[in-house]
């Protein structure tokens, strides 16, 4: 399993743009870092290669490989809002700027091999667009580096504040995990799921038929998955323009 899932992997990540050189420094960190582990399988600890393979590419335009800068690092993540400002300060202080929020909410950055710098950021509430806020930050040297739904997010070189110690001399390695999330957010899915079993059994208690029960627990689901789905189309669609 695990010398396919990785053969499908590698070459997946060719098809990308991704040098055959980084592509097998990729795959040889991603193997040791599996046999730490534990020895799981592949595809429970890294998700589906082809949406695995997308994480570890460079962002590219319109879908087309492009071949990696050789100094430059490129990684995307993700994380709820109860940790991705602690991870961007985190992160920062490595040397991973920012480019851009893509439209499934990860963080799209790139770090300078040659001369890494710490960058420092903070997250806005935009429920009502941005209102000038670019406008108001921008003398404090804050400048837009994202967008998702309701939040905004800036970055500056942390060089404005603490001038040449902003330089990394040994940034650490790429991470291997794309994806954090807290356990608030695991708690927050949790007891929503309780909620709509316990809804679901109410019903069907209450009319003495188990389907109305299961009808209705998925009614919730979808009731609330149609709006999820519905924000998630709009900001694909804002992030293509």
């Amino acid at each position: 399993m695990s010398l396919s899932y990785f053969d499908d992997l590698a070459g997946r990540l060719r098809e990308h743009g991704v040098s055959a050189e980084r592509v097998e420094a990729t795959v040889a960190d991603l193997r040791a870092h599996l046999e730490e582990s534990g020895g799981a399988e592949p595809e429970a600890e890294f998700g589906l290669v082809e949406e695995f393979a997308r994480d570890l590419a460079p962002a590219g335009g319109e879908g087309r490989p492009e071949v990696p800068d050789a100094h430059v690092e490129t990684w995307r993540w993700t994380a709820d809002t109860y940790v991705d400002e602690e991870l961007l300060s985190r992160f920062g202080g490595e040397g991973w700027e920012v480019e851009r929020v893509d439209a499934l909410g990860r963080f799209v950055c790139h770090r300078d091999l040659e001369r890494p710098q710490r960058w420092e950021y903070r997250r806005e509430l935009v429920t009502r667009g941005r209102e000038g806020l670019d406008e108001r930050l921008a003398p404090e040297g804050w400048e837009a580096c994202g967008n998702w739904i309701v939040y905004a997010w800036f970055k500056r070189p942390r060089a404005a504040s603490v001038g040449p110690g902003a330089e990394i001399s040994a940034p650490p390695g790429v991470p291997l995990r794309g994806r954090f999330f807290s356990r608030r957010f695991y708690v927050l899915v949790g007891v929503a799921a309780v909620a709509v079993v316990l809804a679901g059994v109410a019903v069907a208690v209450d009319d003495g038929d188990a389907a109305s029960g299961f009808g209705f627990a998925g009614g919730l689901l979808v009731g609330a998955l149609v709006p999820l789905a519905c924000l998630w189309g709009w900001q694909v669609w804002k992030s293509r323009r």
